[in-house]
């Protein structure tokens, strides 16, 4: 079974006047980070505001993404929800969809003992035909999976990776701990880690700026997954933090897709609880984008 790896955006989903969803802006987006080098999509993430949609309206978006993707770069669908037969359920119609992995967050809320997260995943698993990427975000859930017990899951059959979004010494302590699975990666969820994850061993990386300079984050995975330039990847990633800092200023989508009507393509409104970038915030991700645009370094061509 494969495994996700490389650069991979977390799909928004542009929304119309109605907040109904916007399929034409969202093949606009879709093309525009394939184009620019993105190795995965990951469709009905958070960023793409899973949450707030019925079970149909994820599925749809799910089929439509594959249907664009076409077979040009694998898709990762958002499957996860609060009842297990649910997240069975959306898993098994993204595998017919197309759908190459499906991307599962732990329990949260109400929640379970460690022995139960872990028949949760086993369970996942071995009722789904793609492989499942464990979606931790401890954050946003409350629920922190400590790294032992990631590298036990990483070892059951059908669970091929993890979007981990904590902190650099775990991710590091995870890689330390998974180094050796052939069948398993680890994917940062932090833009400010992409680089120091991919140092040490990590994958890939999926994240929200990825919608908006494709070109400039493969180039900054290419630089040191096979170019082994470090030197020119951390000049990279220097030119990149400001907008790593800009895109978390306010509640993402509402900065996402600023960001994109900024650069000309759709993005829209959200759904509430969500809300708008405010205009203090446009005017400071334009200027942003502006300086990163056409962005040349020194021995680039």
């Amino acid at each position: 079974m494969d495994k996700p790896v490389g650069m991979i955006p977390a799909l928004p989903t542009p929304m119309n006047e109605d907040h109904s969803i916007d399929f034409n802006g969202l093949k606009q987006i879709i093309e525009h980070v394939i184009k620019g080098g993105m190795n995965c999509l990951l469709a009905g993430g958070s960023t793409g505001e899973y949450s707030l949609m019925n079970l149909e309206e994820r599925k749809k978006v799910i089929t439509f993404v594959c249907e664009q993707s076409n077979g040009r770069v694998p898709v990762m669908a958002g499957t996860g929800c609060h009842r297990t037969e649910d997240t069975i359920e959306l898993t098994r119609y993204a595998a017919k969809a197309g759908a190459d992995f499906a991307l599962v967050i732990n329990p949260y809320y109400m929640q379970t003992t460690r022995q139960g997260i872990i028949d949760y995943y086993k369970t996942v698993a071995e009722k789904s035909d793609i492989g499942i990427v464990i979606y931790h975000y401890p954050e946003v859930t409350n629920v922190e999976l400590d790294p032992e017990l990631i590298n036990e899951l990483s070892q059951i059959d059908g669970i091929v990776g993890i979007k981990n979004t904590a902190d650099q010494q775990h991710t590091c302590k995870v890689i330390a701990l998974t180094k050796d699975n052939p069948n398993f990666s680890v994917l940062t969820g932090y833009e400010h880690l992409i680089l120091p994850t991919l140092a040490v061993g990590g994958h890939g990386a999926i994240g929200v700026v990825h919608n908006l300079v494709p070109e400039h984050i493969a180039n900054l995975y290419d630089l040191i997954l096979n170019k082994n330039d470090l030197r020119e990847a951390i000049e990279l990633n220097k030119k990149l933090l400001p907008l790593y800092e800009c895109i978390e200023a306010e509640p993402i989508p509402g900065t996402l897709k600023a960001g994109l009507e900024i650069l000309g393509l759709p993005g829209g409104k959200s759904r509430l609880p969500l809300v708008p970038a405010s205009e203090e915030f446009k005017t400071d991700m334009k200027q942003v984008l502006t300086g990163l645009k056409g962005l040349k370094l020194e021995g680039s061509k």
